[in-house]
């Protein structure tokens, strides 16, 4: 379909002006009455975040999304296009995307008096409507507002009373689309009230100029809780004029995070096909974010991104990868031990409070991740840990009713090493030495596949050393599981040497 290309020509078509705000009400109104989601790809906002954006758009009501890092605040920014008209008309060669009907600038008026209907119109694709700028200290009001431009007033031989001689900065040049403004609270005072006029009357100031431009725009902000006491703030008069802030949030659940994470991991397809993950291996690495948000190492304000699940997945998927391509294997499934690969993954994005600096962001990563595996052992093999010993003692004093008393009495007199990159077929084999071990993980959790089977048979294995029924001892390049009081004894001769 062609569009108008001269202004007779678009008011013949019928095109009637209307505000961005009333044109994305009418398209959420559209999209709700066809049963469509605001939003691809976000989720857990469902019930929460979703709803209070739409009352938001219905009341034509500037927005501040307000939440810790990695809560997919910019993306929803960004998604807010899709609720623009595909085309939008414009006088061609206006710096401001002038309405044809609607001029507000002196070149656009200039120019539909000198040419009339035959003004040439150019159109503008929704994804051209979106303007996002990142709230800096070295923001100006010149690049927010604009400011009076010498070089053009030379070039075009004006006096700097004409007001052709502004050049008009991101906001004037946002008109009839949306702008967002992340971290608001790094925004200087003195330019967050230049912001008043716009959002309150809807049109700017520059310079001295006598200038109004009552200006369309729909704005978005983001801003982090942390900011407010941290680095800035947003100030009162500037949150009076933000007429809906909404608060977002983590997922509330391993399941809603599992499912943003693997949507988000972007892995070469070449990895996809070497590489099983079995959805055990996805509920540790989310547990690890969900343990770290309530950590006392790790400082809540800030928060734990969600980018900690993506980066961890993907390190952890390569260190499998790598491991089948030093082994000369087409096709493997990760272990227990390619977590060990998250660390760097960790480390990077968690601030840590006192008590986590004097442990060091290491030491605080394993922290999390032996916790992760703790509490979903306990999750999915609870009656190894209601029975579990104080202490060592022997195979006749045990519980009777103790469904792991055999296989922990094995470890008593025996060890097993797990090499951390030794080929799918010795691995497998070590496991198997174990009697009883592949039966229990059977007997609990009948529907594994028979893939994920031995990665259940090592995650036993670490379970029952996070809760001291077995002992653990990690050595270069391996884990050696064996009893309780050889593990200590070990463990203790390690530090003495190392100290």
């Amino acid at each position: 379909m062609s569009h108008p290309q001269v202004l007779g020509e678009l008011k013949k078509s019928g095109y009637q002006s209307r505000s961005v705000k009333e044109e994305l009400r009418a398209n959420l109104i559209a999209r709700i009455a066809a049963k469509k989601p605001l939003f691809e790809g976000i989720h857990g906002y469902e019930d929460t975040v979703v709803p209070a954006l739409e009352r938001a758009i219905l009341s034509g009501h500037s927005i501040n999304l307000l939440g810790l890092r990695g809560q997919a605040k910019t993306r929803m920014a960004r998604s807010l296009v899709q609720l623009l008209d595909e085309w939008m008309p414009i006088v061609e060669g206006s710096e401001i995307n002038d309405d044809p009907l609607e001029p507000i600038s002196r070149f656009a008026k200039d120019l539909i008096a000198a040419k009339g209907d035959m003004t040439p119109i150019a159109w503008v694709h929704r994804d051209q409507r979106y303007t996002e700028k990142l709230a800096t200290p070295d923001v100006t009001v010149a690049d927010l507002i604009g400011d009076s431009d010498p070089i053009k007033a030379a070039n075009l031989k004006l006096d700097y009373s004409d007001e052709r001689v502004i050049h008009f900065g991101l906001i004037p040049r946002s008109h009839r689309g949306i702008f967002v403004i992340n971290e608001l609270p790094d925004l200087q005072p003195r330019i967050q009230v230049a912001l008043f006029n716009i959002l309150q009357e809807g049109d700017v100031q520059i310079r001295g100029f006598k200038l109004r431009l009552p200006l369309d725009i729909q704005f978005v902000f983001t801003a982090n809780p942390e900011d407010y006491t941290n680095r800035g703030a947003i100030i009162t008069p500037l949150k009076d004029r933000i007429q809906s802030q909404i608060l977002t949030h983590y997922p509330p659940t391993i399941e809603l995070g599992m499912k943003i994470t693997a949507q988000e991991v972007r892995s070469p397809k070449e990895q996809a096909t070497r590489v099983l993950v079995p959805d055990l291996v996805r509920v540790l690495i989310e547990r690890i974010a969900m343990e770290a948000r309530d950590s006392e190492y790790v400082d809540r304000r800030s928060g734990v991104s969600a980018r900690l699940t993506i980066s961890a997945l993907e390190s952890v998927i390569s260190a499998a990868e790598r491991r089948a391509l030093r082994n000369g294997e087409e096709r493997t499934s990760v272990r227990i031990g390619d977590l060990q690969a998250v660390v760097p993954a960790i480390t990077g994005k968690i601030e840590l409070v006192y008590e986590g600096e004097q442990e060091g962001p290491e030491h605080v990563a394993k922290h999390l991740l032996s916790v992760s595996v703790r509490n979903v052992f306990k999750e999915l093999f609870p009656e190894a840990v209601k029975a579990r010993r104080q202490g060592k003692v022997s195979a006749q004093q045990r519980p009777m009713n103790d469904p792991f008393a055999d296989l922990i009495a094995w470890f008593d007199a025996r060890e097993v090493d797990l090499l951390l990159d030794a080929p799918d077929k010795e691995y497998h084999a070590a496991l198997n030495a174990v009697p009883g071990l592949r039966d229990r993980v059977m007997k609990d959790h009948p529907y594994l596949r028979p893939e994920e089977v031995p990665l259940w048979m090592e995650f036993v294995l670490h379970g029952l050393a996070e809760h001291s029924r077995i002992g653990r001892n990690a050595l270069v390049g391996s884990v050696r599981f064996g009893d309780v009081l050889g593990s200590l004894m070990s463990s203790e001769a390690e530090e003495e040497r190392e100290g």
